[in-house]
């Protein structure tokens, strides 16, 4: 469907593994440098996301990327669109709001275990707070009030060190 590049690096695909999240993750790093979403390379790779992006089954951590990939793009009903879909799949507990692959078993909760996600799953929950705060013109108060519990989650994440479990 999407291939911008023949060349699959498997420890850059933290969630999944497929040519559309590949592609996302590669439109993410054009827009970042930042090239136009008039690029034909970034207009073509778009015009890819919002097919894929139309895909009822799209992963969690896939939907999380594709969000990010259009805030920077410029594309606000895709990317609120998507939003709207993860808030829906959210875990919400105490505060704080983050997302977690299917079927992952739940979060063991004991007094002396200081319990931290996997690295996809702080990779995913930190690529929907980018779309969050990553609005044009500006994120809204609501979208700033659901992005600080974003945050709680994320910065909870974090070791003794200030680092979290993953280099991405």
């Amino acid at each position: 469907l999407c291939r911008i590049n023949n060349y699959f690096c498997v420890s850059l695909q933290g969630g999944v593994n497929d040519e559309v999240t590949l592609t996302a993750y590669i439109t993410i790093a054009l827009l970042e440098i930042p090239l136009p979403v008039t690029h034909s390379v970034v207009r073509n790779a778009l015009f890819c996301l919002e097919t894929a992006a139309d895909q009822k089954e799209n992963h969690v951590y896939t939907k999380a990327l594709l969000a990010y990939a259009f805030a920077l793009a410029g594309k606000t009903d895709k990317r609120k669109t998507l939003l709207d879909s993860l808030e829906k799949e959210a875990m919400k507990e105490d505060g704080s709001v983050h997302w977690q692959r299917p079927g992952k078993e739940p979060e063991v909760d004991l007094p002396y275990y200081r319990y931290r996600a996997p690295s996809a799953e702080v990779e995913m929950t930190a690529y929907v707070l980018l779309a969050y705060l990553t609005s044009q013109p500006a994120p809204s108060q609501e979208e700033l009030s659901f992005a600080s519990h974003i945050a709680k989650w994320i910065s909870g994440q974090q070791n003794p060190n200030g680092g979290f479990s993953s280099t991405q």
